[in-house]
C-alpha cells in the first residue's frame, strides 16, 4: 500500500485534503509541538543565571525578549516551516532523509550492493522527472574521494546521534521543570520528593509509547490545545496589566543595546536562549508521520503566535518583577489561575518529551533501513501512515538514560545546557545538508547555497559556541551520548560492508557451476530452495557448501536478496525483481526483493505465493520477449525484469486456489512424511500469528504455450507442492590475521558483539523457524 502524503497531489485545498491536513495538524500539536510549546517553562531561568545576574534590569529584559522573538522567527518560521519542510523525500523528514536524497542525486552512498535497476524506480527521483542531473566540479570531486563520502555519513550519524540525545533530555528537562512549580505553591516538599514524582511521570510516559503514535497524539493533542490557549491567555494579560511596552521590544535595536550592556556575558547568555526553539528539529523529523503542509499549518496558525504573546508577557512581568526571575513562568501566572496552569504544564511537559521521542524512533528506523543500525525490532503503529513507528529497546533505553540523568543532575539548569548542545548540533548539521540539496539535488548555484548556509550559520554558530562553552557544566552529556550512538552506527555500517566484500570477492564461479551440468553433480530432489543472500549479483560462496557437502539438493532454487534501496518507499509492483542465474534446464532464479527505509516488511503469510507468481510470470514473459534470454550463459546472471506483485497479468496461466486444509491434500501427504506433517501442524498451532497462507496453483489448458516454458512451469508448480524451504547462513565474521591494530578490535568485539545481541536474520526477514536450514561460514575481513 502505498503511504499518503498531502504534498503529493496537486488538489491541495481541496475538501478531502484539506479536512485531512487539518486532522494531521491537530495531531502534530501532541506529537511534534509538545517540546517546543514547553520552553516557557524555562528559558528565562536559564537566560538569567551565571554572570548575567550581574545585568538585571529593564533594558536587558527587553533585549532577552527580543532575541528570543528573531530566533523563532529566523530558526523555527524562516528555515524550517518556509525552507526545510520543502525538502521532504517523499514525505518523510530528517536527517537521513536528506542524505538519501542526497545519495539518490551524486554517488555519495556507501551502501554497497546497489544497482542501476534501483535508479529506475517511480520514486528514486527528487521532482519532475524530466529533469537533467548536471555533473559539477563539486560533484566530481565529493564522488572521486571516497574519505569524504565517509566523512559526510559520519557527519549525518553524528546529528541522528544528537536527536537520540535529545530523546533522552528532553523528557528529563520538561518534567522537572514542570513537577519544580510545585516548590512555588508547596514549600513544604523538598528536592527528592519532587525527584520521585519526576521519576514516576517519566516511567509512565515511556510505558506508554507502545500504544503508538497515533492513539498518543489523539490523547496527547488535546492537552497541548489547552496548554496553548492558557500560556496565550497568561501572557496577554501581563502584556495588558504589567508593561504594554513591550511590544517595542520586538525591534532588533534591543538586541544590538543588550550586547552593548553585557558584552561577553551576554554571549554566555545565548546557551539559555537558545532553548527557546529547543524542540524545532522534531518539526522535520516528525515529518513521516504527518505531512509538511499539516506541520505549517498548525505552526503558522496556533504554535507562532502563542509563544510570541507568551514570551513577550513573561518579559513585560519580569521587567516590573526583577526578582521573580528564578521561578519567572509560575510566577508570572495570576493567582487564581495557578493551580489550573501547573496541572496543564505538567501534562504538557509529558506530551513535550512525545515529541522528541516519536522522533528518536523516526531516525533510527532510517538508520537501521539504510544499514547503519543494528537489526532491531520495529513495530509499526498505524495501518494508514507508514511512517509511525515504536522500537521497543530503544524505548526501554531511553528510559534507562532519561531517568539516570533526572536522578544525577536533579537541576534543569544543568540539563538544559546539555539539552541546548544536543538540539543546536542537529540544527547546525541540518544547515549543512540542506545547503548540500540546494545544489545537488536543487541544482543552485554554489553561491546562493553558501550564502544560505553562511547567513544560517552565522546565527547558529553563535548559539552553537555559546552552548559548547557550558560543556562542564552538563553539555558533556549528549557528547559522550552521540560518540557512543555514532560509534555504534558506524561499526556496524563498516562490519556490514566488510562482510558484503568478502562476499562479492568469493562468489562462485559460474563457470564452474556450468561444468557441472543441469544436475550440479547431485542428486534434484522435489521442493524449492530458498537461499538467502546479500548478493544482487553472482552466486554466494555457501551455496558451493552445500553442493561439495550434500548428497542431494532442491530441484528449484532461488537466490534471494533483500535489500534497502535509498527511497522512503517501493510501490508494491516495483518491488520484486526476477531473472535467471543459468540456463533453463538447471532450474535456478533470483528473486531481489527491494524495500525503501521506512517501508514495512510485515510477515503476512504471503511472500511464497508471490515469490511462485512472480517467477512464473517470468518464464512466460522471458518467452514473449527475447531480450531477456540469451545465449550465453554467462550474461543470464544480472539480467533482472520487474515483476509486479500487486497485480499479475490477466492472460497469466497459472491459477490460485484457496487451500483451507493442505495438510489433508494428498498430494501433500504424498510428499512429505507423516512426522513432518504433525510437527508442521503443532508448529503452526502454537504460533498462529505466523500462519501462512495456504495455496495451490494449477496450470491452465494453452495449446499455444511453448512446450519448453510449459514444462518449466510445471516444475514449479511441483516444486512448490513438495514444500519451500529457507536457507540463510550463519555467518562469524573476524578480523584476517594481517589486519591493522584498531581493525581487530572493532571487527572481533564490536562488530561480532553487535551481531550477537541483535536480532537473527532469519527473525528480521520473517523466515519460518519450521522451514529454516542454516548453514554456518566463518567470514575473514
Amino acid at each position: 500500500m502505498e503511504p499518503e502524503s498531502g504534498d503529493r497531489y496537486p488538489d491541495m485545498l481541496s475538501w478531502t485534503n484539506l479536512s485531512r491536513n487539518l486532522l494531521l495538524a491537530y495531531q502534530s500539536l501532541g506529537i511534534v509541538y509538545g517540546d517546543l510549546s514547553t520552553s516557557p517553562l524555562y528559558v528565562y531561568t536559564s537566560t538569567f543565571v551565571g554572570k548575567l545576574q550581574n545585568h538585571q534590569n529593564e533594558d536587558a529584559i527587553f533585549g532577552a525578549f527580543s532575541l528570543i522573538f528573531w530566533t523563532l522567527t529566523l530558526i523555527p518560521l524562516l528555515k524550517y516551516v518556509f525552507i526545510l519542510l520543502s525538502v521532504d523525500d517523499n514525505g518523510e523528514g530528517g536527517t537521513f532523509a536528506l542524505y538519501s536524497l542526497l545519495c539518490r542525486h551524486a554517488k555519495f552512498s556507501l551502501l554497497p550492493n546497489q544497482q542501476a535497476a534501483d535508479e529506475e524506480l517511480s520514486t528514486y527521483k527528487y521532482g519532475s522527472s524530466s529533469q537533467v542531473v548536471s555533473s559539477s566540479p563539486l560533484k566530481r570531486f565529493l564522488e572521486k574521494h571516497k574519505k569524504l563520502r565517509t566523512i559526510l555519513l559520519i557527519v549525518v550519524l553524528f546529528g541522528a546521534s544528537m536527536v537520540i540525545g535529545d530523546g533522552a533530555l528532553t523528557p528529563a528537562i520538561s518534567v522537572l521543570s514542570a513537577v519544580a512549580g510545585l516548590q512555588t505553591a508547596e514549600k513544604r516538599l523538598t528536592n527528592g520528593e519532587l525527584l520521585l514524582i519526576a521519576c514516576i511521570i517519566l516511567v509512565g510516559l515511556f510505558a506508554l509509547q507502545h500504544c503508538g503514535t497515533h492513539r498518543v497524539a489523539f490523547m496527547f493533542a488535546p492537552i497541548v490545545i489547552i496548554w496553548m490557549l492558557s500560556i496565550f491567555s497568561v501572557g496577554l494579560y501581563n502584556i495588558i496589566h504589567w508593561n504594554p511596552n513591550i511590544i517595542r521590544a520586538i525591534s532588533p535595536y534591543y538586541i544590538i543595546k543588550f550586547f552593548k550592556e553585557t558584552g561577553k556575558d551576554g554571549w554566555v547568555s545565548l546557551g539559555g536562549v537558545l532553548l527557546a526553539i529547543t524542540g524545532t528539529e522534531a518539526m522535520f523529523a516528525d515529518l513521516g508521520h504527518f505531512t509538511s503542509f499539516s506541520i505549517r499549518l498548525a505552526f503558522a496558525l496556533v504554535v507562532y503566535p502563542c509563544l510570541v504573546v507568551q514570551y513577550m508577557g513573561q518579559a513585560a512581568f519580569l521587567s516590573k518583577n526583577i526578582g521573580s526571575i528564578p521561578y519567572s513562568f509560575y510566577a508570572s501566572i495570576p493567582d487564581p489561575m495557578f493551580w489550573p496552569v501547573f496541572v496543564i504544564a505538567t501534562l504538557a511537559a509529558v506530551v513535550g518529551s512525545q515529541a522528541v521521542i516519536t522522533a528518536t524512533f523516526s531516525i533510527l528506523k532510517q538508520c537501521h533501513a539504510l544499514g547503519c543500525f543494528p537489526r532491531v525490532k520495529v513495530v509499526h503503529t498505524s495501518r494508514h501512515i507508514y511512517g509511525q513507528v515504536y522500537i521497543p529497546e530503544i524505548n526501554w533505553i531511553l528510559m534507562v538514560i532519561t531517568l539516570s540523568i533526572t536522578i544525577g543532575f536533579q537541576n534543569t539548569t544543568l540539563i538544559g545546557n546539555a539539552y541546548g548542545l544536543a538540539c543546536m548540533t542537529v540544527i547546525f548539521v541540518t544547515t549543512f545538508l540542506l545547503a548540500l540539496v540546494v545544489v545537488f539535488v536543487w541544482q543552485k548555484s554554489v553561491l546562493l547555497a553558501a550564502a544560505f548556509l553562511l547567513f544560517f550559520w552565522i546565527i547558529e554558530g553563535a548559539y552553537l559556541s555559546a552552548a559548547l562553552i557550558k560543556v562542564p557544566q552538563g553539555g558533556w552529556v549528549p557528547i559522550v551520548l552521540s560518540c557512543f550512538f555514532t560509534f555504534i552506527m558506524f561499526v556496524w555500517h563498516y562490519g556490514t560492508c566488510k562482510k558484503y566484500s568478502y562476499d562479492l570477492h568469493n562468489k562462485v564461479s559460474l563457470r564452474w557451476l556450468l561444468g557441472l551440468g543441469p544436475s550440479l553433480g547431485i542428486v534434484r530432489v522435489p521442493g524449492i530452495g530458498l537461499i538467502y543472500s546479500e548478493l544482487a549479483t553472482g552466486i554466494p560462496a555457501i551455496f558451493s557448501h552445500f553442493v561439495t557437502n550434500l548428497p542431494a539438493f532442491h530441484q528449484v532454487l532461488v537466490f534471494v536478496c533483500v535489500k534497502s534501496v535509498p527511497v522512503p518507499y517501493v510501490p508494491p509492483e516495483e518491488r520484486f525483481l526476477i531473472g535467471r542465474v543459468c540456463p533453463r534446464p538447471y532450474r535456478m532464479y533470483r528473486c531481489i526483493v527491494r524495500y525503501g527505509y521506512k517501508d514495512i516488511q510485515r510477515d503476512d503469510g504471503d511472500f511464497e505465493s508471490q515469490l511462485i507468481q512472480s517467477i512464473a510470470e517470468f518464464i512466460q514473459m522471458e518467452a514473449e520477449q527475447p531480450q531477456l534470454s540469451s545465449s550465453d550463459a554467462s550474461a543470464l546472471d544480472g539480467r533482472m525484469a520487474v515483476i509486479s506483485s500487486r497485480t499479475f497479468q490477466p492472460a497469466s496461466s497459472l491459477v490460485i486456489i484457496e487451500d483451507p486444509a493442505p495438510s489433508d491434500s494428498i498430494s501433500n501427504l504424498s510428499r512429505k512424511s507423516v512426522a513432518l506433517q504433525s510437527l508442521r501442524s503443532a508448529f503452526e498451532s502454537e504460533n498462529p500469528q505466523i500462519r501462512r497462507r495456504q495455496v495451490r496453483f494449477q496450470l491452465q489448458q494453452d495449446h499455444g504455450m511453448d512446450l519448453a516454458v510449459r514444462d518449466e512451469l510445471v516444475d514449479l508448480i511441483q516444486a512448490k507442492e513438495a514444500g519451500v524451504t529457507y536457507i540463510i547462513g550463519h555467518s562469524y565474521v573476524k578480523a584476517r590475521r594481517s589486519s591493522s591494530f584498531l581493525k581487530k578490535p572493532v571487527i572481533d568485539m564490536g562488530y561480532s558483539f553487535l551481531r550477537k545481541n541483535c536480532r537473527g536474520p532469519a527473525v528480521a526477514l520473517n523466515i519460518p523457524h519450521i522451514s529454516l536450514i542454516e548453514v554456518g561460514m566463518i567470514y575473514y575481513v
